[in-house]
């Protein structure tokens, strides 16, 4: 999809402001990313998101309501900040939910400069069931002490449910939202990109099992 065709689809109009050369090559690789995770089949509605820090900004990258991961492209993306104000587009609109907590987690560690969030169906299913995720492989041994667990409290609007994600994530870079989906951060798109793999990856083999 041609990034014109990709802003017809959410009312949005092109980019209103000149983005510096650091974010055009962040909207490139983030773009690529969602078509990455959408052809692994990782995304089930367009209520999932992927944002991602501008260095030196107190802003960040975000994909907008009503796009598919693979309708993403660099120019469609989001420019947001922890006002809840979108400075790149007019008429483009950020999911409240998906924005409360990514905007949350970016603001609070400056650390974290990705963060992944899916419903990808075989996370589903383990953040539902007692015990949490188990480890059947040698290749899920990367996940031992990475994964939190944050019991569900419905749509994730509610600012006040952000310090309690954080806590839950603490130092480790996935977290189950039991029934709800998986969420992982890194200090990169790569890093971030890999503890989903390696998170998606040990639940689809536990749902096998």
């Amino acid at each position: 999809m041609s990034d014109r065709n990709a802003l017809s689809r959410i009312g949005g109009v092109a980019l209103r402001r000149e983005p510096s050369e650091v974010e055009r090559k962040l909207r490139r690789e983030l773009a690529a990313a969602f078509r990455v995770a959408h052809h692994l089949g990782w995304n089930a509605d367009t209520l999932n998101h992927i944002t991602l820090r501008i260095p030196g900004t107190e802003t960040f990258l975000m994909n907008p309501l009503g796009l598919g991961w693979d309708e993403i492209t660099a120019s469609a993306l989001a420019t947001a900040d922890y006002s809840r104000n979108v400075l790149s587009h007019t008429g483009v609109r950020l999911a409240p939910a998906g924005y409360n907590f990514h905007s949350g987690i970016l603001k609070a560690r400056p650390d974290i400069h990705c963060v992944f969030h899916t419903h990808e169906s075989a996370g589903t299913v383990v953040g539902s069931i007692e015990g949490g995720l188990q480890i059947f492989a040698q290749g899920g041994c990367f996940l031992h002490g990475e994964v939190g667990y944050h019991d569900f409290e419905g749509l994730a609007r509610e600012e006040d449910e952000v310090p309690r994600i954080l806590s839950d994530l603490g130092a480790k870079h996935t977290l189950v939202m039991n029934n709800h989906g998986l969420l992982s951060v890194g200090a990169s798109i790569g890093e971030a990109f890999g503890w989903m793999r390696a998170l998606i990856e040990a639940c689809t083999l536990q749902e096998r099992v």
